[in-house]
């Protein structure tokens, strides 16, 4: 299943939760009638935290149900946009077999047709619901972790660096002790898989994006960025290109430049 909806079909579709990740303040300026604001500030944290990492589907199933979702509708999810934060919430749903569609374009291409709601839309919050990853589940984009990466797949599966190049060539630190890059990753930074209005690239152009890269198709790919959103954006891409091995590191550069065990190169 297409991991993107456009914004006419969002609109047109007859049943959907409708998630709003951009913040408080832009969703009381005017958002989808009806939809939900949700946190992913709260959901960034719950991810990095020990007793709700991501590969804890039990935990993940009661934070679904909180939020309503019983697995009868799909969940269509937009941000800013910039496409990133709707691709992490995004992520981490389709992992554990939620039906979620982000919105291509985000916000800026909603607004084109949808006349915002206004500040005066109250928000309830959802009723809940019981929700349980259905049995035999297979998502779009697995998760790896950086044990995984570091002591089996480094070097057996090609690395996909999400990031600008100057935090690949580690001039860029952000907030790491360390700069540089995963031994023989590739770089594709994901400003590169967007287009001018802001929507994704078309297979195609995403395909050919990959393949410039040096991404091979026929052999399995594993994404990652600083922090989780470019590298779920990435792996939404790679899907949409038709890649069929995807997976993301979704913690990250910054989780793999504090462990002093985990290798980095500069060259």
């Amino acid at each position: 299943m297409n991991p993107l909806i456009s914004a006419e079909d969002a609109r047109n579709l007859p049943r959907a939760h409708v998630w709003d990740v951009r913040g408080d303040a832009a969703y009381s300026q005017g958002h989808w009638p009806g939809a939900f604001a949700l946190d992913v500030k709260h959901w960034e944290t719950l991810a990095r935290t020990p007793e709700h990492s991501l590969d804890h589907a039990s935990e993940w199933e009661k934070e679904f149900g909180r939020l309503s979702l019983d697995g009868s509708a799909p969940v269509l999810v937009y941000d800013d946009g910039r496409m990133t934060e709707a691709a992490r919430v995004w992520f981490i749903l389709q992992l554990h077999g939620v039906d979620a569609r982000v919105v291509d374009g985000g916000w800026t291409s909603l607004v084109r047709m949808l006349p915002p709601s206004g500040p005066d839309f109250v928000n309830h919050k959802p009723a809940e619901a019981s929700y349980r990853k259905p049995d035999g589940h297979q998502p779009a984009v697995k998760l790896v972790t950086r044990e995984a990466l570091r002591d089996t797949l480094l070097g057996s599966v090609q690395v996909l660096d999400a990031r600008t190049n100057a935090e690949f060539t580690g001039a860029d630190l952000r907030s790491n002790s360390r700069g540089g890059h995963l031994p023989g990753a590739k770089s594709l930074p994901h400003a590169g898989l967007l287009s001018e209005n802001g929507t994704l690239t078309n297979a195609n152009q995403l395909r050919a994006s990959l393949q410039q890269a040096d991404i091979d198709f026929e052999k399995p790919v594993v994404t990652h960025c600083d922090a989780g959103g470019r590298a779920a954006l990435a792996a939404l891409a790679a899907v949409a290109a038709g890649h069929r091995d995807v997976s993301a590191y979704y913690l990250s550069y910054s989780d793999w430049a504090a462990d002093g065990t985990c290798p980095i190169t500069l060259e």
